[in-house]
């Protein structure tokens, strides 16, 4: 049973003491691929610095997460870019629109992330998205894109089954599902017994968002198990067969 975490931030801080067994741990538990989404200039050396170390196991994506776009984001993109034409990627990540915490720089988020998507055309790379808040201004900027073959991931989803219907009618994507669906009342448990297995790939965003019995704690990758085994239960399926469907979908989706 091999099983893949399609978005961790495990080259951050927080697994500075311990990243060894970290990966001692998500090995047993069965998880064989990583893909490493970047955030800004600042995370690059990082996340190329741990994916070196392994690189059978890890990936890495380039890309300016929304909530980091201000008013430098155009030297951002321009660092995005060269590193593109300098080392193989992925995707194009995590990117995408954030208007939850504030709106000051709406614009400049929605610019950064069409000249991305742009960048993924061109090179031919799917695209993670980053969408909170911003459902509309998102799916208008892939629309002005369709046809041209923009596909990807949609991070971290959990929306209702209308939602997720939505996001298939603007291309080619699938819906990254991570420990929110382990949560008490968590919409997304309901919302997933109407979606196929075929439009689904497994995250855990670490350290963020930890599942349960982990929930408050810090993340980390080797708790997509709990995640699967969510899956399982909500769709009446084994494991296996949720890990099987969802490494053949990341597989697919990012060339892996």
């Amino acid at each position: 049973m091999n099983l893949t975490d399609t978005h961790t931030h495990i080259y951050e801080a927080e697994f500075a003491d311990d990243i060894d067994e970290v990966i001692s741990r998500l090995e047993e538990n069965h998880i064989t691929t990583v893909l490493l989404p970047n955030i800004d200039s600042t995370s690059i050396d990082n996340m190329h610095a741990l994916a070196d170390r392994r690189p059978d196991l890890f990936r890495c994506m380039m890309g300016l997460h929304p909530t980091n776009v201000n008013e430098n984001y155009r030297t951002e993109l321009e660092i995005v870019e060269s590193w593109l034409n300098k080392r193989s990627y992925c995707a194009i990540g995590e990117i995408g629109i954030d208007l939850y915490w504030e709106q000051t720089h709406k614009e400049q988020q929605i610019i950064a992330f069409e000249t991305q998507i742009e960048l993924a055309l061109k090179h031919n790379l799917p695209i993670d998205i980053h969408c909170r808040n911003a459902f509309e201004e998102t799916a208008n900027s892939i629309r002005k894109f369709k046809g041209k073959g923009v596909r990807g991931v949609f991070h971290s989803f959990t929306g209702t089954i209308e939602e997720a219907e939505s996001i298939f009618e603007l291309g080619d994507f699938l819906l990254g599902i991570n420990g929110i669906v382990t949560f008490k009342k968590a919409e997304i448990a309901h919302t997933l017994e109407s979606i196929p297995l075929e439009k689904i790939v497994l995250e855990t965003d670490a350290p963020y968002l930890a599942p349960v019995p982990h929930r408050g704690k810090r993340n980390e990758t080797s708790y997509l198990l709990h995640i699967a085994e969510k899956i399982a239960s909500i769709k009446g399926v084994t494991l296996e067969e949720v890990a099987k469907t969802t490494t053949n979908n990341a597989t697919r989706a990012f060339s892996l």
